[in-house]
């Protein structure tokens, strides 16, 4: 039994009768509870939630925030700075912050970072990468010391502006940095020691000193100007007294021998005692002095660590100290029970 064919559509109508699929724009999200054909949905991206408006109902959560990122902060003079990226940095204008880094992890074949280098060459020029360079090691070398942000910052703004006029120019770039370091430091109430930077820094004293002087004349900074009139010695150099807030903490003496230690290094001074002693050696004989007289005996080697110095010197300093030690003691800590001159011992010998 034969059955007849139907009779084959024409190509165009078989493609009319293809199925096609896009979103059904029908659908609606109603909430099940006020059940209204006009909801009142809102889209909470702070919280990621989908909410009813009308009674609060949670209808959906991990809403993503489909919304352009670009926030304008402007202001009057017409400055108009986005958010994108990490924040400006006052001392980088001029320099382009915002880059890509073509990451060197590339299964050690070498390629990657050959592609870094050549990007890093033609993005930038010689003197941003050297100012670049000096930003991330002074940032690291006062990670390294623990010193605040603030001296970071103002050690930046001195290497910035030296470098800009030019006034260390064959010098090594260690040796700008650390004598930046070191003004930031006295800037800043948080003196540090020529021999605590070169410790830091592996320069040597010589060349540290050569830089400290040329940015002191050149910017015009009076050693020890940002002081009050207590902390500067006559030469104009870091007090001793300033030394003795991390020289105690490191030989864990208590809160109240460090006034004491501190009046009689300044009682001292306005003697003329021990003049001419640079403040490392006078804190730590001061220290050593103090100590027996408060029956907090540290050893001399102790004193000596955490100084910097040697015993000898620190001995030196304690025997011009005893032979005037009537005059450097008050009256009024022997009469409260917290000095006695019998402690003292007459050589400066170790405990």
């Amino acid at each position: 039994m034969a059955y007849a064919q139907p009779f084959p559509l024409a190509q165009p109508a078989q493609k009319a009768l293809q199925p096609t699929f896009g979103p059904d724009l029908a659908v609606r999200l109603i909430c099940p509870e006020c059940r209204d054909p006009n909801p009142n949905i809102v889209e909470e991206f702070s919280s990621g939630d989908l909410v009813c408006g009308t009674c609060g109902l949670v209808l959906g959560d991990r809403i993503v925030d489909t919304r352009s990122e670009w926030r304008t902060f402007a202001n009057d003079e017409g400055d108009d700075p986005s958010r994108v990226g990490a924040a400006s940095d006052p001392l980088m204008e001029g320099i382009e912050q915002l880059d890509t880094t073509i990451s060197f992890k590339d299964g050690g074949s070498g390629i990657a970072r050959e592609l870094q280098r050549a990007a890093s060459r033609a993005n930038s020029s010689r003197s941003e990468r050297n100012l670049l360079q000096a930003f991330r090691d002074i940032s690291s070398w006062c990670d390294q010391f623990s010193l605040p942000k603030t001296i970071s910052d103002i050690a930046k703004q001195l290497y910035k502006r030296s470098d800009e006029e030019k006034l260390l120019r064959g010098k090594p770039l260690e040796a700008v940095i650390a004598a930046c370091i070191f003004i930031a430091c006295r800037q800043a109430h948080v003196p540090r020691t020529f021999r605590e930077i070169c410790n830091l820094t592996h320069v040597s004293k010589k060349v540290l000193g050569q830089c400290y002087k040329a940015l002191e004349q050149a910017f015009n900074l009076t050693p020890g100007a940002s002081h009050d009139r207590h902390s500067i010695t006559p030469s104009g150099t870091t007090g001793a007294e300033d030394l003795l807030v991390r020289y105690c903490n490191h030989l864990d003496l208590p809160p109240s021998f460090q006034p004491i230690c501190s009046d009689i290094i300044v009682k001292a001074r306005e003697l003329g005692i021990a003049d001419g002693r640079s403040p490392v050696s006078i804190a730590g004989g001061a220290i050593y002095f103090t100590c027996y007289l408060l029956d907090k005996p540290k050893t001399i080697r102790e004193i000596s660590t955490v100084a910097g110095v040697s015993e000898g010197t620190i001995k030196l300093v304690y025997k011009l100290y005893y032979a005037d030690k009537e005059k450097l003691v008050k009256d009024e800590w022997i009469k409260e029970g917290k000095a006695k001159l019998e402690r003292l011992p007459v050589e400066s010998g170790s405990k």
